[in-house]
């Protein structure tokens, strides 16, 4: 790899190595040490092709979700199988991982600048702005240079991305990643999370509870008829395949909310 040598994004590629590296240290106790990732389906990261995937995920924080998946990503690549274990394997990570984040989110501070050269894909929310949901007549225009960004990252590699476009259980999935799929007909790889909300605060930056078990489910890519699922069919499937369809929601016990708190408690003395 060439000193200068850069994406298509203009990012030199050695920096970004390093930038990886050092984050990928300073968080890697965050997901085995503090708390325990666990993870289902690293054969399936084996599996893919080296361009034009598209990782479709819930969202819980800002930032540990997507560190995680930098994580899991590139130890299942380097033949660990459904752990994290010797960070070894990220002395020569996987440079062409992209994700996508709101604009406002990313230069909200020098830690997201920073950490939007390691691969952001920067996109204007037209539904919110601020935190806060934006009303129907506000909204602006889609920005067709950011769905050209997803594009050329797509056509370079792998793309993470929040169908939801928030942090928000059970919110709706926007219909923006139906169109790219239709349109860039990419592999789609569900992943489900969970025990990240608990673990950190909602940038995901600061670790709020030690001892949580954090789940990681990968799920085989997704079946799509690109040329002949509608978009609404499409993002039916996506909320099934990340689990936020309004069917998940349900009542939880006060019994089980209570053995769910007692297990909590019990991870917590095992770390």
């Amino acid at each position: 790899m060439g000193l200068f040598k850069r994406n298509p994004f203009g990012h030199i590629l050695f920096i970004k190595t390093w930038l990886i590296r050092v984050f990928g240290a300073l968080t890697h106790r965050r997901y085995r040490g503090f708390n325990q990732l666990h993870i289902d389906g690293s054969e399936i990261i084996r599996s893919l092709p080296d361009k034009n995937v598209l990782f479709i995920s819930n969202h819980q924080t800002y930032f540990a979700d997507v560190v995680a998946m930098f994580h899991v990503f590139n130890a299942s690549l380097k033949g660990r199988e459904d752990n994290i274990r010797n960070i070894g394997y990220l002395w020569r990570p996987k440079l062409n991982i992209y994700y996508v984040a709101a604009k406002e989110t990313m230069q909200a501070g020098l830690l997201p600048r920073i950490l939007a050269y390691v691969g952001a894909i920067t996109v204007e929310r037209t539904w919110r702005s601020g935190g806060k949901d934006v009303a129907e007549h506000e909204r602006k225009e889609v920005n067709f240079n950011d769905t050209e960004n997803i594009k050329i990252a797509l056509e370079d590699g792998w793309v993470i991305t929040f169908p939801q476009g928030t942090t928000r259980s059970f919110k709706p999935v926007r219909k923006g990643t139906a169109h790219i799929i239709k349109q860039h007909k990419p592999i789609v790889v569900p992943i489900v999370i969970d025990g990240f909300r608990r673990s950190f605060d909602r940038k995901g930056l600061r670790l709020k509870k030690k001892g949580i078990l954090q789940s990681f489910i990968i799920k085989e890519p997704l079946q799509i008829d690109y040329d002949n699922e509608t978009i609404e069919e499409i993002v039916e499937k996506i909320e099934y395949a990340i689990e936020q369809h309004p069917s998940f929601l349900k009542v939880i016990p006060q019994d089980e909310i209570e053995e769910m708190q007692e297990l909590d408690r019990q991870r917590q003395w095992n770390y």
